[in-house]
């Protein structure tokens, strides 16, 4: 890993996993949905789908495993299983309003740069009145191309009005972090519990929590 300390002018998160909580609420439902086809959720299964856009997600899943429903069946039970479990479960990552409060002291812009769809994101960030904390938003809907590819972070680089070197982007999956690297950014990965088994040798910085010593400092 390369541990050369870059000039930050903008942070970017992603979100499922790295804000909130949000893998466990999907592991829940994704083992539902698998059990009730004789399926269960591996750690192969879970790696594949991570960090990538829904549609392509479930897409890899039916094929991986011979599944007759289409992808938007699957798609339809998956988002119902979630929504159960949702409200009770939901909750910010640790360190996270930390992080946060740093990078408005130092002004730096920021944005979200997530798999997952607008309507999606606003949920979540609605929940915690976050939504205005950013100044731009990036989903599923803006990418013809999801995760591992670049597109997603080059294009919040150019909103931001930064070189993608002077971007920081925070990822927990391998998809987000080689996204990230393809788009030349300053990667700090942050491994969840679903999550410590990917290949994170192309992420800049890998640490346990969003307010680590080396995130804060490298914010300034």
């Amino acid at each position: 890993m390369n541990q050369a300390r870059p000039t930050i002018k903008a942070v970017v998160f992603d979100l499922d996993g790295l804000m909130f909580n949000t893998e466990d609420i999907f592991e829940v439902a994704a083992r539902d949905l698998l059990g009730r086809r004789g399926h269960e959720l591996t750690d192969d299964i879970r790696r594949m789908m991570m960090g990538r856009r829904a549609f392509e997600a479930f897409d890899m899943l039916r094929e991986v495993l011979d599944l007759d429903e289409t992808v938007e069946e699957l798609l339809e039970e998956s988002d119902e299983l979630y929504k159960t479990v949702l409200d009770a479960q939901l909750a910010p990552m640790p360190g996270l309003y930390e992080l946060l409060e740093r990078i408005e002291t130092r002004e730096l812009p920021k944005a979200v740069a997530t798999s997952s769809h607008r309507a999606y994101l606003h949920n979540i960030l609605g929940r915690f009145d976050m939504v205005d904390r950013f100044h731009h938003l990036f989903t599923a809907e803006d990418v013809s191309m999801g995760k591992p590819h670049p597109e997603i972070y080059l294009k919040a680089a150019s909103a931001l009005n930064v070189a993608p070197s002077e971007m920081i982007v925070l990822e927990d999956s391998q998809a987000g972090t080689e996204a990230a690297h393809a788009a030349g950014a300053c990667i700090i990965s942050v491994p969840n519990r679903h999550t410590r088994k990917h290949d994170f040798t192309a992420a800049s910085f890998v640490v346990d929590r969003l307010d680590h010593p080396t995130v804060l400092e490298l914010v300034g």
